[in-house]
C-alpha cells in the first residue's frame, strides 16, 4: 500500500497547481498576443492597381495597410464661400506591419520604428462618390526603419472622403470620414 504524508500532499498539490497555473498564464498570454495580432495584423493583399497610377516598374510593395479611422478635413475659402478642393488628413491605419499615422503634409509615420516620409501626389485617378486614387512619389525621409525604403505610395480603393458642397463661413472645417488602402512601394534603383 502506498503511504504518503500530508506534507508529501500538500507539496504535490502546490506543484501540480503551479504547473496548471502556469500553463493557463501562458495560454492568456498567447492568446491576448493573438488577439493584438488579429486587430494590428489584419494581412491585407496588394489592391489591384489601376494602371493610370501604377507605381514604377520593379517595385515591391514593403507595406499594405488599410486606414482604421480617417478623415479629410476641408476649410472654407473666405473668397468663394465654398470648402476648398485642398484638404488636410488624419488617420490612423493598421497593416500586419503595425500602425501608421497619416497627417498633414502629407505624412506618415510608422509607430513602430518612428519612421516618417512626406509624399507629392504624381498621378491620381478618379472614383465616383469617393476622393480620387493616388500615386505619390516621396520626397523626404526621416528616421530608420520601415518607411525609409518607401519610394512611392499608392492610395487604393478610395471611399467617402469628398469635400461637403453648398456655402459655408469663412475658416470654417469641415471633417469628412473616409477610407483607403496605402500600399508603400520600394521602386527600383535607376
Amino acid at each position: 500500500m502506498l503511504r504518503a504524508s500530508r506534507t508529501s500532499v500538500r507539496v504535490l498539490a502546490a506543484v501540480g497547481m503551479a504547473g496548471v497555473v502556469a500553463t493557463v498564464a501562458t495560454v492568456a498570454l498567447n492568446a491576448s498576443a493573438a488577439e493584438v495580432g488579429t486587430a494590428a495584423s489584419p494581412g491585407i493583399p496588394v489592391p489591384p492597381v489601376p494602371e493610370s497610377i501604377a507605381p514604377k516598374a520593379g517595385s515591391t510593395a514593403i507595406g499594405v495597410f488599410r486606414v482604421t479611422t480617417g478623415t479629410q478635413t476641408y476649410t472654407c475659402d473666405a473668397a468663394t464661400g465654398t470648402f476648398a478642393a485642398k484638404s488636410t488628413p488624419e488617420a490612423r491605419l493598421a497593416g500586419a506591419g503595425g500602425l501608421i499615422h497619416h497627417f498633414a503634409g502629407p505624412s506618415w509615420q510608422y509607430e513602430r520604428d518612428g519612421s516618417l516620409v512626406t509624399a507629392t501626389k504624381v498621378k491620381e485617378a478618379e472614383r465616383e462618390g469617393a476622393i480620387p486614387e493616388l500615386l505619390l512619389d516621396v520626397n523626404g525621409h526621416s528616421g530608420s526603419g520601415l518607411l525609409d525604403k518607401a519610394d512611392q505610395i499608392s492610395r487604393l480603393q478610395t471611399s467617402g472622403g469628398l469635400r461637403p458642397t453648398g456655402a459655408c463661413t469663412a475658416g470654417q472645417t469641415a471633417a469628412v470620414p473616409y477610407k483607403a488602402i496605402y500600399v508603400f512601394w520600394d521602386a527600383p534603383a535607376t
